[in-house]
């Protein structure tokens, strides 16, 4: 699993291609799928948990469409991953 945040221009226009574009080049690299979250204090902030490995994202990350697709999908900026600390059973 792995956490990654963005922020996008339009929510629509990112969700549109996100579950497209987006999907079909992720899963050309293993992704297994995805659970979109919105955040409650900044309005064009995503959070994204992905079923996939790191070297699946690494090799998505570097493929030379995706800068394209996350391009169209109006990303402000570079999607960050964010560190797991810890994981417990319950």
């Amino acid at each position: 699993m792995i956490l990654l945040t963005t922020q996008v221009e339009d929510f629509d226009r990112f969700s549109e291609i996100f579950s497209t574009k987006g999907a079909d080049k992720r899963k050309e690299h293993g992704s297994k799928g995805s659970n979109v979250y919105r955040d409650p204090n900044e309005n064009d902030r995503v959070w994204v948990i992905f079923d996939w490995d790191m070297d699946g994202f690494k090799s998505f990350a570097s493929d030379p469409e995706t800068p394209g697709i996350l391009q169209e999908a109006g990303h402000k900026g570079k999607p960050q991953a964010a560190v797991l600390a810890r994981s417990i059973d319950a």
